[in-house]
């Protein structure tokens, strides 16, 4: 454990905010090909790269993320846990993947490989690219998600809408019988909106909606002419759905500007007999279908993570290496599935 803890702190010291990602691309790049595999990196754009290693043609694909959320701040040790930006989202994951990944292949075993996305905290560019750019020798039927999941599969995670709401009123004295004012009719609809049920899946459970930023007008004593909001919904539906649902609730003086994300729910594989549970955070997997069927499981919290006292249990991290190098061996005696 030792030394998986050791790469954990060497790469959290590693800044690697996104857009920022290519100084711990390439300190994973040396240490994938120390160990004997393949690497390539994939540019998605000038600057930036997806990272893949290989052994073989690979069947089962290790996936996690380059990037972080900012701020970056440095690592630290204490009480059986490693601190530090990206610790547990998800540089530990990248640890125990490596760690799995050597152990099989010493072992002997082949056909499996990793690959490290840019962009995955903001609009999952590399995994969207990735997708674009799948070809031979990579033919995979399952995709390893590293996510902080408590080291527990993931039976399914909720899908995402994101959009701009936008009020036009008219801008006056507030002393005087103008208007409409666009804070209130911005007001009316996000209430309306509030109230709302967005959807109930027997797997996913109760979509939820969050307003995540609400500005508009000028002054007190002026009837505001201009106001918006931007709110996210996990959802249990199809986006097109939910988009109906979310434009009949607005008032007559409201539109939805922009829709910057949107996404449906997922399912992932969970080994068979093994204890699983649903999420509502989202990851890579919707933007990468072609990379076979995936697979969530990870070290560390999600409650943690983003936070300012990130961390994760170096127990944890070993556990998850042991457990990520039989999910792998398991996966690859399966027969190879139909594509």
């Amino acid at each position: 454990m030792e030394h998986m803890t050791r790469a954990l702190v060497d790469w959290i010291e590693i800044p690697s905010v996104t857009g920022g990602e290519a100084d711990y691309a390439d300190a994973l790049s040396r240490a994938l090909a120390a160990e004997g595999f393949d690497v390539e990196l994939q540019e998605v754009e000038p600057g930036r790269a997806n990272l893949l290693a290989r052994a073989g043609s690979p069947r089962v694909v290790f996936c996690t993320h380059l990037d972080t959320v900012p701020p970056f701040f440095g690592s630290r040790t204490a009480d059986g846990f490693v601190f530090g930006r990206g610790s547990c989202d998800a540089k530990g994951q990248a640890v125990a993947m490596l760690e799995a990944g050597r152990r099989l292949l010493q072992a002997g075993v082949t056909d499996f490989g990793f690959l490290f996305t840019v962009g995955e905290e903001v609009d999952s560019i590399g995994a969207a690219f990735a997708d674009r750019h799948l070809a031979d020798p990579w033919r995979p039927e399952h995709v390893v998600i590293g996510e902080p999941t408590d080291n527990t599969y993931v039976a399914g995670h909720k899908g995402i809408y994101k959009a701009k709401l936008c009020a036009h009123g008219v801008r006056g004295h507030s002393s005087q019988d103008v208007g409409p004012s666009a804070v209130h009719e911005l007001v009316a609809s996000l209430q309306a909106l509030i109230a709302s049920e967005w959807g109930d899946h027997a797997l996913f459970g109760k979509g939820t909606l969050n307003v995540g930023q609400v500005k508009g007008g000028v002054a007190a004593n002026v009837v505001a002419g201009e106001a918006e909001a931007e709110v996210l919904i996990r959802t249990v539906e199809e986006p097109a759905a939910v988009e109906r649902r979310l434009r009949s609730l607005l008032g007559p003086h409201v539109e939805l500007e922009a829709q910057y994300k949107a996404y449906a729910p997922v399912a992932f594989h969970v080994p068979g007999g093994a204890p699983s549970k649903v999420v509502a955070f989202g990851t890579d997997a919707p933007h990468m279908p072609s990379w076979g069927t995936p697979v969530l499981f990870g070290p560390g919290s999600i409650l943690d993570a983003h936070t300012a006292d990130e961390k994760v249990a170096v127990d944890d991290l070993a556990a998850a290496a042991l457990e990520y190098e039989r999910l792998v061996t398991r996966l690859l005696a399966n027969a190879p599935a139909a594509r």
